[in-house]
């Protein structure tokens, strides 16, 4: 049941018309109370699309009683009338839900540069609202989608609460976000300012690990919503961690499914002066084509791994650098080690480990390999 898993929430998708195949394109989910506590992160990229623009302003007092999410049009660089698109979105929502529009955050993702019929959007959103239910969330998680070749969803259970959520993303997927949707609900008593604390700790190591191809986004959001309908208020702590094993799991989806790949790759940099020196060093090697073009052939070529840290100000010996692939230390002391033909790169999964001996940090970065499919895939993309 995804985002309507806990108590206080009711979803529904439908096909608004804005997809040419006739595919659900419009989402709804609204939180029932008797709560209604939420916090978002959005995109890092400056140049923002319109349902950012409004929904950046929507979340400030932390308060969001629905989100309207559709693909087939990302509704940025549309001009004034988008932005007015937007506004008008979340107007009918709130009309009919007899609530503010100022609590409703507007979600768009699909091509750039796309007007979407204002009209196709008003009339679906009447629709949803009348296929609202507390089975809608596998509906909604379908409208969503894009490129996806299958829609993203998960549970998560506490002592006697739950975090369900719904994600979109297969192509664009690097900080901050990724190119993705994402609403995560909740039914535990958690006030605004502990959930802004959570989400931030819980994108911090999934969603801003991910980094598919380097490309960022204007329309990423994640947004979570509390019901408190289970009348449980659970430790920071424990709703944080369960928040971060939701994210993580979304974001794992995300990789398995984006644009092409034949290999999903974790890079682990251990022993790092710092975090941010790890997660630097890590992503220096997911964003160099080289490597992951290389992964693809599988070749096991380290060389790139390390002509790919050195572009980075982590502090490192570069004459004293050990490299595993797949568990095979290929490199040690910035030297040929471990035979690289013992690496089987065969399999979708594919690890890659890191000492930087040069501290105690540690961090894991996703990525996955470049291939021809991704090429043709985002040479000819329609939404």
């Amino acid at each position: 049941m995804t985002v309507t898993a806990p108590q206080g929430f009711t979803a529904a998708g439908v096909a608004a018309g804005l997809k040419s195949t006739g595919a659900k394109d419009l989402a709804l989910v609204v939180n029932q109370g008797p709560t209604f506590d939420s916090a978002s992160v959005f995109t890092a990229n400056r140049c923002k699309a319109n349902p950012i623009l409004w929904s950046q302003e929507v979340v400030k007092d932390g308060v969001v009683r629905a989100v309207v999410l559709n693909s087939g049009g990302a509704n940025c660089y549309t001009g004034a009338e988008g932005f007015q698109t937007t506004h008008a979105v979340a107007e009918q929502v709130a009309g009919k839900l007899d609530i503010g529009a100022g609590d409703v955050v507007v979600c768009s993702t699909g091509l750039i540069g796309l007007a979407n019929p204002r009209q196709n959007l008003l009339d679906g959103v009447d629709a949803a609202h009348a296929a609202l239910s507390a089975d809608g969330g596998a509906d909604a998680a379908e409208a969503i989608m894009t490129t996806d070749s299958v829609s993203k969803k998960v549970v998560i259970e506490g002592a006697g609460w739950k975090i369900g959520g719904m994600a979109k993303g297969a192509g664009m997927l690097a900080p901050q976000l990724a190119t993705m949707l994402v609403v995560l609900t909740t039914d535990a008593v958690v006030p605004a300012a502990d959930l802004d604390q959570a989400l931030r700790a819980a994108t911090r190591v999934s969603f801003d690990r991910l980094d598919s191809d380097g490309c960022m986004s204007t329309n990423d959001t994640v947004t979570v919503m509390a019901s408190g309908a289970s009348g449980i208020t659970p430790p920071l702590d424990d709703f944080t961690d369960a928040l971060t094993q939701a994210c993580t799991d979304l974001a794992m989806q995300l990789l398995k499914d984006a644009e092409g790949a034949d290999h999903e790759i974790a890079i682990t940099v251990l022993n790092a002066a710092s975090e941010d020196e790890a997660v630097e060093a890590g992503r220096s090697v997911a964003r160099s084509n080289l490597f992951k073009a290389a992964v693809f052939g599988n070749d096991p070529n380290w060389g790139r791994v390390l002509a790919s840290l050195g572009t980075t100000q982590a502090a490192f010996d570069p004459a004293d650098l050990d490299v595993a692939m797949n568990g095979v230390w290929v490199c040690r002391k910035s030297t040929p080690a471990e035979d690289p033909a013992g690496v089987d790169l065969t399999g979708r999964d594919v690890t890659v480990t890191i000492d930087l001996k040069s501290g105690d940090a540690r961090a894991t970065v996703w990525t996955n390999d470049l291939t021809h499919a991704y090429v043709h895939e985002n040479s000819a993309y329609s939404s």
